[in-house]
């Protein structure tokens, strides 16, 4: 009888024992993310000089007094809580910048939303003003339903938007007001 009772007592602890061994996963994702909050950076860069190159050639340079990396989120981004100052070179290395107040730049939709005095000038010295100006890198498209300004050779267009590819070859301001010269 006690043989009974410890063999069926054995059993049960043999049992809770390996439900617990197989019930347990190894997840490293989950064990890394023990001890980093979600709405925490998981990481803060300071004093951004960044330089993106292609074939030798520089084709962009960040440049910001901080960057907060949220890519520990589900739909990750980095913010650049203190604005931006971005210099942009074409095939023929001319120049354009883009400054913004503040910026966010969504990884998973290459999506960049700019806000906040938001400066675009090309180095045909077409220049741009908004007080937020979203750009679909994937596309190289810029729009915003903001008011604008849009400062090209002589005339000065005002609007309450703008739609554009990212050379102005194709901009269009929305609901326009301003000083428009007309060749006659």
């Amino acid at each position: 009888m006690k043989s009974l009772k410890k063999n069926i007592i054995l059993s049960m602890v043999t049992v809770f024992a390996v439900t617990m061994f197989f019930s347990c996963k190894n997840n490293l994702k989950e064990v890394q993310k023990i001890g980093i909050s979600e709405d925490e950076p998981i990481g803060v860069a300071e004093d951004i000089n960044l330089k993106y190159t292609d074939s030798g050639k520089i084709k962009a340079i960040l440049i910001s007094p901080k960057m907060l990396d949220y890519s520990n989120r589900d739909f990750s981004f980095n913010e650049f809580t203190e604005g931006i100052n971005l210099t942009l070179y074409d095939d023929k290395n001319q120049k354009s910048t883009v400054t913004a107040d503040y910026a966010i730049i969504y990884n998973d939709t290459d999506l960049m939303d700019l806000q906040g005095h938001v400066v675009l000038a090309t180095h045909t010295k077409d220049t741009l003003f908004a007080e937020q100006l979203f750009y679909d890198q994937k596309k190289e498209w810029l729009f915003t339903n903001k008011p604008v300004t849009f400062r090209t050779g002589l005339d000065l267009i005002n609007g309450n938007g703008f739609d554009s590819n990212s050379e102005f070859t194709n901009a269009e301001v929305l609901e326009i007001n301003g000083i428009i010269t007309v060749d006659e």
